[in-house]
This record gives structure tokens, C-alpha cells and sequence, in this order.
């Protein structure tokens, strides 16, 4: 897996468009980069720019981009709501895939060390690239501000990690590091108040609030024999937390920082600050992310949400995604794409087109019929699996929300979200089989005049003729799967669908009926991958074993239709 990582500058302009464009074109002309998002705030003065690609590409991206931001802002003239301490404010690396946490660290530190030594900005490191614990809290090294650097810069202690101890009035200073997917979240309240906001924000972040005599407003803070303030912890673990009041909508809200989704995942940020919000007389009414949030967020959410209902979870994907984002009130303030701000969903914005599922039924039909010996059988009978389970699951979902059967919906819930990931897994095999094919036709077409040519060859058509046996055989592990769905389905769910967990049944049949004469005909050749005996006999007991279930199941539907 190639490695990848994602790069969120925050810089502090949020108003001039023509600014933040010409930021944004020095990324975009940087090959191996995608620009993924960009969201300008005008209360704040600040934009949060996503971009993501291989880790040399970002870092060079990166560089050009706050380069172009220390041309264009000046710092003597920005004002803003957020904390703030230089042109680039602050600039993260997140890992992706491929890549662990300390390796993109190392990355930041080629960046920061770049940055401070060409443009002469002192840079300050944070999260994982910073080897000091005291100063790996971004809060902690941007206190004091934009306003308060020329001071900070004078005192031995602060330092900055890479560039020179003075400061830089235009460009201000930079914090770059790297950490893990950061979300940052906005709460809407009913109020216009930075001050019950803050109360709602300290009432939940981590770091929580000072601890006073007498009054909890405005007694004195109580000290540690240390002279730092006593803190009485918030109710979020993993939160960090300010209110503030946003102009442009004319609303307060709780603005929080998710660091850690394992921890306090989105909906329960969002429950809990409604339910602190209601303890101090104010009303939640909707939320705003800003930047991009990865689909699982998004996904735990919306089946959150629909067991508070008790409601089945195992419903499509776009259907979680949908629900979360009504739940959420994501749609307040601004419409919420998720092909825009879902980081998945973006990524993969321009190669889903090649894909045979995003083709319409007659799209895939029209091509299948075609000259093209791709897609074929392999392709297909993955299909008629995943419609199969589709099948399974729709039964269970039905099932779940059947009148009077209240007490099972748990049951037939979690037999749905086992339908739906069979489907998902079979609809991957859908082009993983044609991928396969064009594998052994790319191998084919190889030169093979040197020795060298021949035995590259040689080795690339072992390795495709292996993983066009692998294939069809997933597809037949995976159909065969579906069978426990559908008899759960044909003894247990409503009967009113029984014929339909009976067609789900014949699918699933001919799915690895299919997929097996794919396997007896990749390796009917003479060049046959090591352990192909074994491959057989599999297959012949997974297509015995899908003809025996069938039998099975159709006979209870059978029963249930009577005449």
C-alpha cells in the first residue's frame, strides 16, 4: 500500500478570496497532490485547507503554500475570533494508510526545519514531531497569541524549535507537527452569548475549567502549591473546547476539537453538549464541520442515531451517512456534500467512475453484452451474490420493523448490517474478477525475447493466473456465506417475505455455481499456480455445499407459501 497523508494548514485569511486562491493554486500545481477542501471562515479570518497525496508531494506542496501565505498576509493588520500566531497558523500532517505516525512526524520535521530556514519564520513543532512534552500542546505553545510572540521570543524557554529567536511582525510564527485525524467541530446554540457558550465548553472539554472559592463564576481561582490553577476536568475525554460568537451566522457556538474519535466519538460530543447546553437553559439546533471528517465518523453516528430509535442499522451506507447528517443538523448553517467533505469520498472523487458498480443496471448490462470479453462471468456471478445478500438484508430490515415484533428488531438488526457487509464485500469482487482478467491479458502481451523479458513474464503471469483462481473463489467463500442470512431470513423474518429469501437463495446458488466454472476454467491451462490441487478441491465442496443449502432453504420457503 503506497503511502499516503494528509496535510490541514489553517491560515489567517478568512475574507479576500483572491488570497486564499492564490494559496490554494501553489498546492494544486504540485503533481501527486489533491486538493481536497476548502473552508474559509469570515468571522474567524482564517481557512482551513485539506490536501492529501505521497509524502513528498505534500511536503512540497506544503512549503509552497506557506511560502505564498507569508507574501500575501500581513499580521499587523489581521483580526479574527480564533487563536492565532502567524500567517500559517499552524500546519498538521495526518497519516492515511501506508504510513505510521513517528514516519510522518519525521516528515514534518523535514518541513518544519525547511520552512524556518528558507523564509526565515520561526518555527515551533507540536503532537508527534515534538520531542519536548511540555510543548506538544498546540494550546500551550500559541498562547499569548500573534500579540504576545515578540515577548515569548525574547524568553530563552520558548525558543523555537527551528528558524531564529525573533520575530517576524509581517509572517508572525508557524507550529507544524503531525498527529492523528483531528475533527473539528461546531456546535450551534439558541444563543448569542460567548459567555454561556464558554460555560457549555468548559462544562466538556478535557482540561475542564479552574476550580474558584465561592462563587463558580467569579471566585478566586484556586491554586496548586505549584501556583498553577486547580482544574475541575470537563465531561469529554480527548475534547479540547472554547465558545465563541460567529457574526456571520449570528449564533454562539461550542467549537471543539476532537483528537481522538476512538475516544469521544462525533455523536457523543453532540450529545453531550446538547445535554449541558439544556442543563443552562439553551437549545442545540444543528452543528458544523469544518474541513473533512472520515466516513466511519459519519457511519457510527448515523447507526447511533437509528438504535436510539430502534431501527434496523443494517441499512446501505449513503442511508447511515444521511442519517447522521439530519441528526447532527449538519444542514444548518451551510448544505453538507458529503462527496465534498467526507475524506474517503473525496479521494476517491474521479476513479469511481471506472468502476463497474457506479455504472447504472443498463450501463453494466449494455457493456457485459458487449464486444469486451471483461466483464464476463467472474463479474457476474459476483453480482447475482451481492444481490443475493441485498436480498438477505432487505428481509431482516423488513423483518426488524414489522408491527408487533418490537422485541426482535436487535436480532433482525444485526443480521441486516451482516447482510449489508456480504453485499459490500461481493460488490468489490465485482471488479476485483475483471481487474484480474485485464491482469492475465496485461502479462500476456509482455515481451519475451531476452531471457530477462521471459522470465519477468513468467513471474507476472504466475502472480495474475494465481489471483484470477483467488477471485472467484472469494466470491464462492463469500456466497456461500449468505446462506446462513437467508435460512435465518426464511425460517425467522416476516413471511410475508419468504419468496424473497427463496430468490436470495437461488442467487447466492448461482453465484458460486458461476464462480466455480470460473475456477475449473482458470486453471484448465497448462500454466497452473503452486497449490492448485487444493484450490479444486475447495471449490468442488463450496459448490456442493451451495447446492445442498439451497435445497434446504427453498424447502422451509416452500413450506410457508403452501399452495
Amino acid at each position: 500500500m503506497p503511502a499516503l497523508i494528509e496535510c490541514v494548514p489553517n491560515f489567517s485569511e478568512g475574507r479576500n478570496p483572491d488570497t486564499i486562491r492564490q494559496i490554494t493554486s501553489r498546492i494544486e500545481a504540485v503533481d501527486g497532490v489533491t486538493l481536497l477542501h476548502v473552508d474559509p471562515g469570515k468571522a474567524t479570518n482564517r481557512t482551513v485547507v485539506t490536501f492529501a497525496g505521497a509524502p513528498e508531494a505534500v511536503i512540497e506542496a506544503a512549503f509552497r503554500a506557506i511560502q505564498m501565505a507569508a507574501e500575501l498576509i500581513d499580521m499587523r493588520q489581521h483580526q479574527g475570533e480564533h487563536p492565532r500566531m502567524g500567517a500559517t497558523d499552524v500546519c498538521p500532517l495526518i497519516p492515511i494508510s501506508g504510513i505510521t505516525l513517528e514516519e510522518t512526524a519525521l516528515h514534518a520535521r523535514r518541513l518544519a526545519e525547511r520552512v524556518a530556514r528558507e523564509l526565515r519564520i520561526p518555527v515551533y513543532l507540536y503532537e508527534a514531531a515534538q520531542p519536548d512534552p511540555a510543548r506538544k500542546n498546540l494550546a500551550v505553545i500559541r498562547a499569548g497569541e500573534y500579540e504576545g510572540l515578540a515577548r515569548k521570543l525574547e524568553d530563552p524557554r520558548w525558543a523555537p524549535d527551528f528558524g531564529p529567536a525573533e520575530f517576524n511582525p509581517r509572517s508572525g510564527a508557524t507550529v507544524i507537527g503531525a498527529r492523528d485525524f483531528l475533527v473539528a467541530f461546531n456546535v450551534n446554540l439558541n444563543t448569542t452569548s460567548t459567555r454561556r457558550a464558554n460555560a457549555v465548553a468548559f462544562d466538556v472539554r478535557e482540561a475542564g475549567r479552574p476550580k474558584r472559592e465561592g462563587d463558580p463564576l467569579t471566585g478566586k481561582v484556586v491554586s496548586d502549591t505549584g501556583g498553577q490553577p486547580v482544574m475541575i476536568p470537563g465531561s469529554l475525554k480527548a475534547v479540547k473546547a472554547i465558545g465563541w460568537f460567529i457574526e456571520e451566522y449570528g449564533i454562539a457556538q461550542v467549537s471543539m476539537n476532537l483528537t481522538d474519535l476512538s475516544v469521544t466519538p462525533l455523536h457523543l460530543a453532540f450529545e453531550e453538549v446538547c445535554r449541558k447546553a439544556e442543563g443552562r437553559g439553551m437549545r442545540v439546533t444543528g452543528s458544523e464541520l469544518v474541513g473533512l471528517v472520515p466516513l466511519s465518523a459519519l457511519l457510527e453516528a448515523g447507526r447511533y442515531f437509528l438504535r436510539k430509535q430502534q431501527r434496523s442499522v443494517g441499512v446501505p451506507e449513503h442511508e447511515l451517512v444521511k442519517i447522521a447528517i439530519r441528526s447532527l443538523g449538519l444542514n444548518e448553517l451551510a448544505p453538507f456534500d458529503p462527496s465534498e467533505r467526507v475524506l474517503e469520498y473525496r479521494l476517491a472523487k474521479g476513479s469511481r467512475d471506472a468502476a463497474l458498480t457506479s455504472l447504472t443496471v443498463e450501463g453494466f448490462a449494455d457493456l457485459t453484452s458487449s464486444e469486451s470479453p471483461a466483464p464476463g462471468g467472474g463479474s457476474v456471478s459476483a453480482l447475482v451474490g451481492a444481490l443475493g445478500a441485498s436480498l438477505g438484508a432487505m428481509v431482516a430490515n423488513l423483518s426488524a420493523h414489522k408491527r408487533g415484533w418490537e422485541a426482535k428488531w436487535e436480532d433482525f438488526s444485526t443480521w441486516a448490517e451482516g447482510g449489508q457487509q456480504l453485499k459490500v464485500e461481493l460488490l468489490r469482487l465485482v471488479d476485483e474478477d475483471t481487474k484480474a482478467f485485464n491482469a492475465v491479458l496485461t502479462a500476456m502481451a509482455m515481451p519475451k525475447g531476452t531471457p530477462e523479458e521471459q522470465a519477468a513474464r513468467r513471474e507476472a503471469m504466475d502472480s495474475a493466473n494465481r489471483r484470477a483462481v483467488e477471485v472467484p473463489l472469494e466470491v464462492m467463500r463469500r456466497s456461500l456465506t449468505t446462506f446462513d442470512l437467508l435460512m435465518a431470513m426464511a425460517q425467522h423474518g416476516n413471511p410475508v417475505s419468504a419468496s424473497d429469501a427463496g430468490v436470495g437463495a437461488i442467487c447466492a446458488r448461482t453465484a458460486v455455481r458461476g464462480a466455480w466454472l470460473n475456477v475449473r476454467t482458470n486453471l484448465s491451462g497448462p500454466s497452473k499456480p503452486a497449490g492448485f490441487e487444493t484450490m479444486l478441491s475447495e471449490g468442488r465442496r463450496l459448490a456442493a455445499d451451495a447446492e445442498q443449502k439451497e435445497k434446504e432453504i427453498l424447502a422451509v420457503v416452500e413450506g410457508k407459501m403452501g399452495a
